[in-house]
């Protein structure tokens, strides 16, 4: 899913935060565990917590297979 924002005057898209962490997830997972991908996931999480689509992000969870990585991300964020 992609968003549309203003910037500079120009229409730009961009992936939604949700599409951010999936994707980070799933490479996390496909580089054999890479910190700095999961961590960058967490931090998306972190940072949008509240204003994510937590039933998307589940239903593909699932489908990209990542329900560990997703998990560890739940216990380990810091949420307000």
């Amino acid at each position: 899913r992609k968003i549309s924002e203003e910037f500079m005057g120009l229409k730009i898209l961009i992936s939604s935060s949700e599409d951010t962490i999936l994707a980070k997830l799933r490479w996390a997972k496909l580089s054999g565990g890479s910190e700095k991908q999961f961590t960058d996931a967490l931090r998306v999480y972190e940072v949008q917590y509240g204003k994510l689509d937590i039933d998307y992000l589940e239903q593909w969870v699932k489908k990209l297979n990542v329900e560990s990585l997703w998990k560890r991300l739940a216990d380990e964020a810091e949420t307000v």
